[in-house]
Parts: C-alpha cells; sequence; structure tokens
C-alpha cells in the first residue's frame, strides 16, 4: 500500500506503531494482546491502534462477544506499506525518526556483540537504472521474508537497502602506448 499523505507516514513513523504492525504480520490481534506483547497498557496501544486504524493501515477483521464486551481482532491493511515519493527529491513529509537503518542498528547491537550478526556491506559503481532494477529484485526477496510461516521463539530483523554515496572511485584508466 502506498503512503501518500503526511499523517500516515508519521502513523508508521512511531516505534510502536511500527512494532504494531509488525506483530500484525502474524495474525490479527486484539489490543489486549498486543499490549500483553508490547508490556504497555492497554490505554496506550489502543491509542496507537486507534492512530494506525485512522490512517488506513489497520483495520477491525473480526468481533468476538466476551460478557457484554465486543472484542475487535485488529489486521493490516496491506502486507508491504511504503512511502509514494519522488525519490529526486526530498520528502517533507517523511518525519525526522523515520530511520529504518537506525532502528535495525539498534535492534541488532546485541547479536553484533553475541556475534549472531549476519550482515555485508558493499559499493558498486552502478547505473540509476541498475539501481533501481536491482531493488525490484530485493523487494521480491523482502517479500518472501514476509511471507515466511511464523515460528521458532527468536524473532529475526532483516534490513535492506540500496543508496547512492560519495564511496571513492578510481579515475578513468589511461590506455598504454
Amino acid at each position: 500500500m502506498a503512503l501518500t499523505s503526511p499523517a500516515q507516514v508519521k502513523a508508521i513513523g512511531h516505534p510502536v506503531r511500527t512494532t504494531i504492525l509488525q506483530l500484525l504480520h502474524e495474525r490479527a490481534a486484539t489490543v489486549t494482546e498486543l499490549a500483553t506483547a508490547l508490556d504497555r497498557p492497554k490505554s496506550t496501544v489502543a491509542h496507537h491502534v486507534q492512530v494506525l486504524t485512522g490512517n488506513g493501515l489497520l483495520q477491525v477483521v473480526r468481533t468476538r462477544r466476551v460478557r457484554a464486551i465486543e472484542e475487535r481482532f485488529y489486521g493490516r491493511t496491506a502486507r508491504l506499506f511504503y512511502i509514494a515519493a519522488d525519490p529526486t527529491t526530498p520528502n517533507p513529509t517523511t518525519p525526522g525518526d523515520f530511520n529504518d537503518f537506525e532502528l535495525a542498528a539498534r535492534e541488532s547491537a546485541a547479536a553484533f556483540q553475541s556475534g549472531q550478526l549476519w550482515a555485508f556491506t558493499r559499493h558498486a559503481r552502478i547505473s540509476k537504472d541498475q539501481a533501481s532494477h536491482f531493488w525490484t529484485r530485493m523487494t521480491q526477496l523482502i517479500d518472501e521474508f514476509d511471507r515466511l510461516p511464523r515460528s521458532g521463539n527468536t524473532t529475526y530483523g532483516f534490513a535492506i537497502g540500496i543508496y547512492p554515496t560519495d564511496h571513492p572511485t578510481l579515475p578513468p584508466a589511461h590506455p598504454t602506448p
């Protein structure tokens, strides 16, 4: 789902809401279940669920009656959310704290310290078209990761990106005489 409004982008920019969206990849859940998973008060989680629902990122997918109360199960409105912006111009709707790599760095610190981080950084001088094609292939890998059946006792993070750098390059080779 393309996020096209500043409110939608701001909604996913908060770490609690991002975690709620991640948890709802597994299955639909109630505010009570989410609050238990997040170890946060139900009122706090209900507020964040309301923000996500109000911006079209969550929806009620089913209800059940528990005594006199109707319990709502929330699910995502899409498997993947992305910011619809022109990549050649800065996106003024992106909140300053919306940085997946910053989050990945924080989350992966313990794995790095314990020798459990699998990561690579590579550089290649390629055209913009090649970078775009490569990103398309990476999004297929992201989709595959998102669709893996939920199992096991450990939640793994997956960070991926491609970005221009000012990495040094060699000057053109001079022909040998």
